[in-house]
């Protein structure tokens, strides 16, 4: 680099630049500056403001308990079971009622099983044999109810058999009835109770009507002109998916219930209302399908008079229901606090923090005392105790 350009650089080091203006009176130019300033400021009120109501703050951290209970009594008449009455403590799976609870509308029954050998069933292909080495004693059948013990059993003259098995005998053989054990369970009625809280504004709710009146929960059912009746019909619950009770009640399946709570804090409490939504979850469109439809096996025990213990398996179909709940709380805080009441001075203070910095480039003497990185600290969460650096740092 020459001499002259090491001057000019030297020089340009100390050189000092401001902004330069230049009035431009061009009609065109002007208006299209006055359209764009009027369209930000248009976005600015409309959007951000009116419809997506910027100015407020929200809580999405909801918290919410859901209580369910089903009534209802239903009978039926079966060769495996004879003349039963069914009640809750029968048909609801858990009994304690949780967020997600099952509904048994249709049985596969196996009575007086117990523990002893038999032949495994013929629709098990792992169970298919020929002779007994194709049973190895001790080995579990796949898919299967329980394990080989070396023998291949056929009946009369045929070729094909299935393995031995010690299991809990006999094993289960009939196949799902064609109509529903429990298809009057359509009237049978839900009780869904919850309480939801924002804790950020301390906002809390149920969804049941605030009465007195103890005949309300016993006579009401929920529909457009009681929002406030957590009474569901488990028919009514059923159509509003889509769905056929009877079919579904055949072959089982699940049903998700959505409760939104979405909420304006700004208006009234009572203008904070639930929404319900009700959908069907499992693969209700593929009714061929082996995934559509929804069972379990559970077995109920007991014991004969010479202690020997027996069991009734019982394959359950019905309906699983699932309670889930979202929402979010909006509220017009800090633009009040901070422009629109008397003392918003006081609190727009300790909300920003000011950073007097000396010439030398150090905090004054009152600002050093608070410690370092003063202009650095995040805002603190609403009521964070008695620090003074609650808010974003705005160095002058």
């Amino acid at each position: 680099m020459g001499q002259a350009g090491c001057k000019g650089l030297s020089q340009s080091l100390l050189d000092y630049k401001t902004e330069k203006y230049v009035i431009a009176k061009n009609k065109k130019v002007g208006l299209l500056y006055r359209l764009l300033q009027v369209s930000i400021l248009t976005y600015l009120v409309v959007w951000v403001f009116l419809v997506k109501k910027g100015y407020q703050d929200t809580d999405t951290s909801l918290q919410s308990s859901i209580i369910t209970k089903v009534k209802g009594v239903t009978f039926t008449n079966t060769s495996e079971l004879g003349e039963r009455l069914w009640d809750v403590a029968d048909y609801v799976i858990p009994p304690q009622g949780e967020n997600v609870f099952f509904v048994v509308t249709n049985l596969i029954v196996t009575p007086n099983q117990q523990q002893k050998t038999c032949a495994e069933s013929e629709s098990i292909p792992d169970a298919l044999c020929y002779r007994d080495s194709d049973c190895p004693p001790g080995e579990p059948v796949v898919a299967g109810n329980g394990v080989r013990t070396g023998r291949c059993l056929r009946v009369g003259n045929m070729q094909r058999g299935t393995c031995e098995i010690f299991a809990w005998c006999p094993v289960e053989t009939k196949s799902r009835p064609t109509k529903p054990l429990l298809g009057k369970a359509e009237d049978f009625t839900i009780y869904i109770k919850n309480f939801i809280r924002f804790p950020k504004f301390n906002f809390s709710k149920t969804n049941v009507l605030d009465t007195k009146d103890k005949a309300f929960l016993k006579s009401c059912h929920f529909g457009p002109e009681n929002p406030y009746c957590p009474i569901f019909r488990l028919g009514s619950v059923v159509s509003w998916t889509g769905s056929n009770f009877q079919e579904i009640a055949l072959q089982g399946g699940v049903i998700g219930i959505q409760i939104e709570w979405d909420c304006d804090l700004d208006k009234a409490p009572s203008e904070c209302n639930p929404r319900y939504s009700f959908s069907r979850l499992d693969n209700k469109f593929s009714e061929n399908s082996i995934s559509s439809g929804y069972n379990f096996r559970f077995a109920k025990y007991y014991r004969d008079g010479a202690g020997v213990e027996f069991r009734t398996l019982m394959k359950a179909y019905g309906i699983r229901f699932d309670v889930m709940v979202n929402g979010k709380g909006a509220f017009f805080c800090d633009l009040v606090l901070i422009y629109l009441i008397k003392k918003s001075h006081f609190y727009r203070d300790k909300k920003y923090e000011e950073v007097s910095v000396l010439q030398d480039g150090t905090p004054d003497a009152e600002e050093a005392a608070a410690g370092p990185g003063l202009a650095e600290q995040p805002e603190a969460q609403h009521g964070g105790g008695s620090q003074k650096e609650n808010g974003p740092a705005r160095i002058t």
